[in-house]
């Protein structure tokens, strides 16, 4: 009889613990209205007694402290909070990189400046009214330049600039050089088309146009990259919850609320099914995203190597000092040249062999500027810096949009073990947690989604940053990159958020641990083993510059 009193008890409490009466019993709503008000709702809406529960639609449909219309109120609630850590990391994320595009763009444009104000500055000591008299040619050429930066190919081809440029500063310099003969337009247009067969300047265009051409792109293609992720981060970030997202936000968030337990937090693996589930489609976008990171940080080794904007636009008026310098040491045998393709000019009759020196201003001495009097970028900084921090943003923008369900689940959201909220009673949560994507939520135990509709948006999205991946890569290769028009960037508005100072944005707090897109149109380059010569290795050649310009200088005006 004893042993059969004992088996009686065993067999209650099992049947007790399955059935779930060893949760607290529902006694009365005072604490859930407490916690309701907190929430800024009126505490009238919330009931004062237990009521039953069956108009509800997501929550137990027992005895409970929810209302049809409370449960609505506590569904919008759960929306804005599972919103609201993704529009702060997002937001974070776009003005993180609105302010580097901001810094990027603003150097590279300072730097076109400084370099056409340090060559404008350069010539006017070294050659006096000669530069003066011919100033408006390289006035062009920077102008040229700009154009070429803010809307590329669709405005300028780079190397046809170029070319026109040199061809028109020899013509310049064969009248010169040649001060006793007449030129007709036809016969200077001979000598123009004869530019690069004569190679009056050197091996310098064919430098210039190589270094120049992957330089610029690299520049501005990265400037667009840099522009490009803040817009997709907007549009990703702006798709809505569906509804069986909130309703199942709802019953993991809420639903303790209705039967008295609103200390009670949901399970850790709990939340991450759900979140995986509301997020299925911005998961997919990681990949894409991934690659396109890698892209940019591909292109910032370039930037920061071969294709380093700052060295081959900083000694530019070296360069092209260098370039004249070579004209006037091989004036003879290139006007020899020409006289034999294009025909012996007539004499000018009228031509003085007389000239004052001080008409010119021309002192022979030339006198470069030292790096240390160079102008100064906005930026107040150097490429090699700009693009070292920009590369530690991109490092830890990777797997943003993989790695949200574990950033909405972090911290005092959710708890580990037994004690938490499983959908239905306090109790551990059992099922297994899924992957990311779309494709994974097929076996979602908490979350209904319909893999066979992927979110528009975020598939476009997927288009642009795949087309935007190609053409980093083609300008990672050293190809010229053609946008469309209508995709051009000017850059001219202030695009930060409001922090301009070097420290800005060093505490970022977001995560890192429709068509098919067409491919870009590219332009290959010649390649060039050499690189961007230095200021340095040309003083010596420089120096023979002012003796060989004294000649030219009584004709130059």
């Amino acid at each position: 009889m004893k042993t059969l009193s004992v088996l009686c008890v065993v067999c209650t409490l099992a049947v007790l613990s399955v059935s779930g009466t060893s949760e607290p019993k529902l006694k009365n709503c005072n604490e859930v209205r407490e916690a309701f008000t907190s929430k800024g709702f009126n505490m009238n809406d919330a009931p004062n007694k237990v009521v039953n529960g069956a108009p509800l639609k997501v929550c137990p449909q027992g005895l409970s402290c929810c209302t049809a219309e409370m449960e609505d109120k506590l569904s919008q609630q759960s929306h804005t909070e599972i919103k609201a850590p993704v529009s702060r990391l997002s937001t974070t994320l776009q003005s993180t990189f609105k302010q580097r595009h901001d810094h990027f763009d603003k150097f590279f444009k300072e730097l076109l400046k400084n370099s056409q104000t340090s060559l404008h500055n350069m010539f006017v000591r070294t050659y006096g009214m000669m530069y003066m008299d011919n100033a408006q040619l390289f006035t062009d050429f920077f102008a040229s330049l700009t154009r070429y930066y803010v809307s590329g190919s669709s405005a300028v081809n780079l190397e046809s600039m170029l070319s026109d440029f040199w061809a028109d500063l020899l013509e310049r310099m064969f009248r010169l050089v040649n001060v006793q003969y007449e030129f007709s337009d036809a016969y200077m247009e001979c000598v123009s088309q004869h530019t690069e067969q004569l190679q009056p300047f050197g091996d310098v265009p064919r430098k210039m146009r190589i270094q120049m051409t992957r330089a610029f792109v690299a520049a501005r293609t990265f400037v667009r990259g840099l522009a490009l992720m803040p817009d997709v981060v907007n549009k990703v970030s702006t798709v809505s919850a569906s509804p069986s997202c909130v309703r199942a936000a709802t019953k993991m968030l809420y639903c303790p609320y209705c039967s008295g337990q609103v200390a009670l937090k949901p399970c850790q693996n709990y939340c991450l099914n759900v979140m995986r589930g509301c997020f299925a489609n911005q998961a997919d976008l990681d990949t894409e995203w991934n690659n396109f990171l890698d892209a940019m940080l591909g292109l910032a080794d370039r930037l920061e190597g071969p294709f380093n904007f700052e060295s081959v636009m900083d000694p530019l008026d070296v360069k092209i000092s260098e370039a004249i310098m070579n004209m006037q040491e091989n004036s003879v045998q290139v006007s020899q040249r020409v006289f034999q393709g294009c025909g012996t000019p007539k004499l000018n009759k009228a031509f003085r062999s007389k000239r004052s020196g001080k008409e010119t201003g021309f002192t022979g001495r030339f006198r470069p500027y030292s790096p240390e009097a160079r102008p100064t970028t906005a930026a107040g900084t150097s490429l090699d810096r700009l693009t070292m921090e920009v590369k530690k943003k991109l490092k830890h923008a990777k797997k943003f949009w993989s790695t949200l369900p574990e950033t909405v689940c972090a911290g005092e959201l959710t708890v580990p073990g037994d004690e938490c909220w499983n959908g239905t009673a306090k109790s551990r949560y059992q099922s297994d947690v899924i992957g990311n994507g779309l494709a994974n939520q097929v076996s979602n135990p908490d979350v209904e989604v319909d893999i066979t509709k992927p979110d528009v948006v975020i598939r476009t999205q997927i288009a642009v940053l795949k087309d935007m991946t190609n053409r980093l890569k083609a300008a990672h290769s050293g190809n010229d990159v053609t946008f469309e028009p209508e995709d051009e960037a000017s850059g001219d508005g202030e695009s930060g958020s409001g922090c301009d100072s070097p420290s800005c944005g060093e505490d970022d707090i977001y995560i890192s641990t429709a068509q098919n897109p067409e491919k870009p149109r590219v332009n290959t380059v010649h390649k060039d083993s050499s690189s961007a010569s230095s200021r340095g290795s040309l003083a010596p050649a420089l120096a023979l510059c002012g003796p060989a310009l004294a000649l030219l200088a009584p004709h130059w005006r």
